[in-house]
């Protein structure tokens, strides 16, 4: 059986080797877990699945082969969202409640599928057909104590399976993702080394002492791996960018997590003479750019974040700020920091099946020679294996 579950991970595009399935084989063998579905597939995702990127995928997959939840659902029309369109809300009694009927999940999956075959209408408040407001299993909006979300919020959190998500829908390459998500991509730029004061147990030190200490126990300490990347982000901030305040603020977030060796300063739309570091004090307390630049080792990873969307004079002509008069081309600057920092990215929020239309994106990203990437999963991947050559 395992056999088919093997080929159905490798058809959904999951790179699993054959050493990790006689290694989930070896431990099914050796009884590591019960017999339980819910934990053969934490067994499984932890031994055939070696990046979280694919956590989606290998949900699908195991949700595909196990309950054939895909198959089910394919084969059947759309339903319409007139039928789950939220009217009014039910308030049932403590002892209305206890009288529902549960299904179980197998009877719930039979149920519906009969029910997407029958109905023909929208229905509200009742409980049989999939609608709203009612005591049915299927819709939203209502109360049942076992049922399946469709369409809408939850209420009482009782929904033993929601139609429109999947537990790990958050992985798909192609989406433009949370903190947590955004952490794992950023993870790929690491650098460990053991620095600082000696505060973590040495296995294997403490192995050779204690032999060449003839049996007498000789405990070694070292300092904790830490990561010792060091990284300079430059945030462009205001104007077009509080478009994508939130997905940057999460960027940000994750990336000050994930470096521990990281200094922050701000722009608007362009990089010019000076830097900031505070918003609300941005005409108070500049950093002189130059000071910047000067500050910083070459090793340093340089990553900017911005739209890149301004009027290209913002970039091309001295004076082009639309703030004040600035002595030097935004471009001339650019320069500067690509040449002091070999290692450096742009960071773009925008969609990049936007960027052919703003000139002013076409204009950064030959100064940053191509090195630019969408704030996705797949993009924050390729900027870090850029920042890690």
């Amino acid at each position: 059986m395992l056999i088919d579950f093997f080929f159905t991970l490798k058809d959904a595009k999951i790179p699993v080797s054959i050493k990790e399935f006689l290694v989930l084989l070896e431990a099914m063998q050796k009884n590591v877990i019960s017999p339980s579905l819910d934990d053969f597939y934490f067994l499984a995702r932890t031994t055939l699945v070696k990046d979280e990127a694919h956590y989606d995928k290998f949900d699908k997959a195991f949700g595909l082969y196990f309950r054939g939840i895909e198959t089910i659902f394919e084969k059947n029309p759309e339903i319409p969202l007139d039928w789950l369109a939220k009217r009014l809300e039910r308030e049932l009694t403590p002892e209305q409640k206890a009288a529902i009927e549960k299904f179980g999940y197998d009877k719930l999956m039979d149920r519906l599928k009969e029910l997407l075959e029958e109905q023909k209408e929208r229905h509200e408040g009742g409980n049989r057909w999939i609608g709203t407001g009612g005591t049915s299993p299927f819709g939203n909006g209502g109360t049942n104590p076992e049922g399946i979300r469709i369409g809408g919020k939850g209420g009482n959190r009782s929904a033993v399976k929601v139609w429109e998500a999947r537990a790990f829908r958050d992985y798909d390459d192609e989406r433009e993702l949370g903190t947590r998500n955004i952490k794992v991509a950023l993870r790929r730029l690491r650098r460990f080394a053991r620095e600082g004061a000696a505060e973590e147990f040495a296995l294997d030190d403490t192995i050779r002492a204690t032999a060449s200490n003839a049996g007498y126990l000789d405990i070694k300490m070292q300092p904790e791996r830490r990561n010792n990347i060091k990284v300079l982000m430059l945030l462009d901030v205001g104007g077009t960018m509080d478009d994508h305040i939130a997905r940057t603020e999460e960027l940000f977030s994750a990336a000050k997590t994930e470096f521990k060796n990281m200094e922050f300063f701000y722009f608007h739309n362009c990089v010019y003479d000076y830097l900031w570091k505070n918003n609300r004090r941005r005409h108070a307390e500049k950093f002189p750019t130059w000071d910047v630049l000067r500050k910083y080792t070459p090793d340093t990873k340089l990553i900017f974040v911005g739209d890149a969307t301004m009027s290209p004079y913002e970039v091309l002509a001295p004076g082009g700020s639309v703030e004040y008069n600035n002595e030097e081309a935004g471009a001339v600057w650019l320069q500067r920091f690509t040449g002091a920092f070999p290692k450096f990215i742009w960071l773009n929020p925008e969609p990049e099946s936007l960027w052919q239309y703003r000139q002013s994106i076409s204009v950064i990203r030959q100064i940053m020679n191509n090195r630019m990437f969408p704030v996705t999963i797949e993009g924050l991947e390729r900027g870090m294996r850029m920042l890690s050559k």
